[in-house]
């Protein structure tokens, strides 16, 4: 059964295009204008509207849900206090990931926590003891991204307490009437804002947001669009940057919490006494330094690009549209030491950029790979750089109000 987010009523008609996907069983907009373009840059200019309901949301209540969590999660949830969140991922015992999410503290014995895949009886089946509580809220509310440089003042103008959020802070709010939750949090490496609204709030809240966005540039944003954007900020997705370890197929497929790029969330490891799930084994990689792969950034030489499609007198294409199929990486040898997650040609950073996988030995900052490419039916390397991670990161992203 195909199912509606609790938007869908209000942006619906917004849709020009009548193209849509399935997002979790629901319908999700691909684009509401004729071209994602647009609404990619009301983003990186003023702000856009996005639709992530589908997100399943965990509520996790009990006197033990501390507890509880600091055992599943790779990051440390009791440094997380209430009125703040964390980006984390959740491991199997071999220490691959299983998925990530962001979970959010609503006080001392209650979280919520988010993923893109269901994961109810992952979690359930690991509370055996515990005095926790976990139940599916997923449809019990709607989630609107408010994201781009105008994203604080436009929701500020209808509850000033937005105005002091802190990156990953959240605060309770009152728009249009209703009682809604607002994190600094999003899925575009922009400045942005997600307000969390019980679904059956959901229109009066649009309607306020979408009064106050009047003349500001503002723009209902569909699923196109947000992919171009997480790609420039370096955010993995399931399935595309990673599969989740309880389906993958062999050893290939999957990954550690430090080949996806987040030996950040490791720093406490070695010396932690948190026993969380994967714990071990993610200390043995890190001591005996068996990482297969880095997730670096590829920032391709846009000379050399435009050099092999010259000399098959091709105009060199400067195409958005991400790709996710796997294009292979060597090095000067003509070795493989690595292959791109998700490729595309950045409309801000004008340049063809990469999230990839590459060896260890190759992942320097500032180190060079050939990238392959298909000229005339014919394969073909160009020249790209390794660079960090978000390769757009504008510092109105984390700064200070």
């Amino acid at each position: 059964m195909i199912r509606h987010t609790p938007f869908h009523e209000r942006m619906a008609p917004l849709n020009t295009t009548g193209l849509y996907i399935h997002w979790a069983g629901h319908l999700a907009p691909v684009r509401f204008q004729s071209s994602e373009k647009f609404e990619y840059f009301a983003v990186r200019n003023a702000a856009g509207l996005i639709d992530t309901s589908p997100l399943f949301k965990y509520r996790i209540t009990g006197a033990d849900a501390e507890r509880y969590l600091a055992r599943l999660l790779v990051r440390d949830v009791r440094a997380c206090g209430t009125g703040q969140a964390q980006y984390t991922v959740w491991c199997d015992d071999q220490g691959h990931v299983v998925e990530d999410g962001v979970v959010f503290r609503i006080s001392a014995d209650h979280f919520l926590l988010t993923a893109a895949e269901p994961n109810l009886a992952w979690f359930d089946d690991h509370r055996a003891g515990m005095r926790v509580q976990i139940e599916d809220v997923s449809d019990h509310y709607g989630s609107l991204a408010v994201q781009g440089p105008r994203s604080r003042a436009l929701l500020a103008s209808l509850d000033p307490s937005v105005a002091d959020l802190r990156f990953f802070g959240h605060t309770e709010a009152t728009i249009g009437g209703a009682q809604v939750r607002v994190s600094r949090t999003g899925y575009t490496g922009d400045l942005g804002y997600e307000v969390w609204v019980d679904a059956g709030d959901a229109n009066r809240v649009f309607d306020a947001i979408a009064q106050a966005s009047v003349g500001q540039g503002v723009l209902p944003v569909g699923q196109a669009a947000l992919l171009m954007l997480r790609i420039e900020a370096g955010l993995v997705l399931i399935g595309v940057d990673f599969a989740s370890s309880r389906y993958a197929f062999t050893a290939s497929d999957r990954s550690t919490p430090s080949e996806m790029g987040f030996g950040w969330m490791l720093r406490d490891v070695p010396g932690t006494d948190r026993a969380f799930v994967g714990r071990d084994a993610i200390r043995r990689e890190l001591a005996e330094g068996t990482s297969r792969w880095a997730m670096v950034g590829l920032v391709v030489d846009w000379q050399d690009w435009d050099r092999v499609f010259h000399a098959e007198g091709i105009i060199p294409p400067k195409d958005h549209t991400p790709v996710v199929g796997e294009m292979l990486l060597y090095d000067d040898a003509g070795e493989r030491v690595g292959y791109t997650t998700s490729f595309m040609y950045s409309p801000v950073l004008h340049r063809h950029i990469a999230m990839a996988r590459v060896r260890p030995s190759h992942a320097t900052v500032g180190s060079t790979v050939g990238l392959e490419i298909t000229v005339n039916h014919r394969y073909e390397t160009v020249a790209a750089t390794v660079a960090r991670p978000p390769l757009f990161n504008p510092q109105r992203k984390t700064a200070t109000p």
